[in-house]
C-alpha cells in the first residue's frame, strides 16, 4: 500500500486511469471497499466522478479491476519464483510460502485483500467476487501443479494445506493473535514438502 506522504507530485505525473485505480486501491485497502465512495476516489485521484465514470462504467467494474491488478501480482511471483527455480517444484513452493511470509507485515494493517474483499462482497455473482473465484482456482490449479512435480503423496490434498497455511498466516497476522507468523508459516509449509 502506498503512502500519502510525497503523494500530489506522483500522482499528477499518472495518467488518470492510473490514478483512479491507485487512489481506490490505497482506499479499499485502508478503508474497505464498501465504506468508500466514488466522491473519495476522485478527491484522491485528484480527479472527478464524471472522469472515474469515463474509465470504469461503475464502482463494481472499479473494484473489479483493482482486484484483476492485485491477482496479477501475485501470478507474477507463481512467475517468479518458477523461473528462479526450474525443475526445482520444493523451492518454487517454498519461494511461495516465503512471498507470503515476506508480504505479511505489509498486510497486518487491513489483511489480504482478496480475504477483505469476500467478507464485503457476498453475492457471488459480483464482478469482483467473479475475479477472485478466478484468481483462487488458477492459483490452485498451478500448486496443484507444483505439488505432483515435486512428487507430494497426494497433491491435491497438500496443495490445500499450503493453501490453508498461506491464508490464514494472513488472517492471523491481521488479527495479531498468533506471534512470529512468517517463521511459523515457513516452518509448516517446509513440512508439508518433506513429507513423504
Amino acid at each position: 500500500m502506498t503512502s500519502t506522504a510525497g503523494r500530489p507530485s506522483r500522482v499528477a505525473k499518472l495518467p488518470p486511469r492510473e490514478r483512479i485505480l491507485d487512489a481506490a486501491e490505497e482506499l479499499f485497502q485502508s478503508e474497505g471497499i464498501r465504506r468508500v465512495g466514488v466522491q473519495a476516489i476522485a478527491e484522491r485521484a485528484e480527479t472527478t466522478k464524471m472522469a472515474i465514470y469515463r474509465h470504469f462504467e461503475t464502482k463494481d467494474a472499479l473494484v473489479a479491476e483493482w482486484l484483476r491488478i492485485v491477482a496479477a501480482d501475485y501470478r507474477a511471483a507463481f512467475d517468479r519464483v518458477e523461473a528462479e527455480n526450474p525443475g526445482r517444484p520444493r523451492e518454487q513452493i517454498l519461494g511461495l510460502a516465503r512471498f507470503i511470509a515476506e508480504g505479511l507485515p505489509a498486510i497486518s494493517h487491513r489483511g489480504c485483500p482478496f480475504i477483505n474483499s469476500i467478507a464485503e462482497l457476498p453475492d457471488r455473482s459480483h464482478p469482483a467476487r467473479q475475479v477472485i473465484e478466478k484468481h483462487k482456482a488458477d492459483q490452485t490449479r498451478r500448486l496443484v501443479g507444483m505439488c505432483t512435480e515435486a512428487g507430494l503423496p497426494r497433491p491435491e490434498q497438500a496443495a490445500a494445506e499450503i493453501t490453508f497455511v498461506l491464508e490464514g498466516a494472513q488472517v492471523s497476522t491481521q488479527n495479531g493473535s498468533i506471534d512470529q507468523v512468517g517463521d511459523r508459516l515457513m516452518g509448516i509449509v517446509e513440512g508439508i514438502v518433506d513429507r513423504r
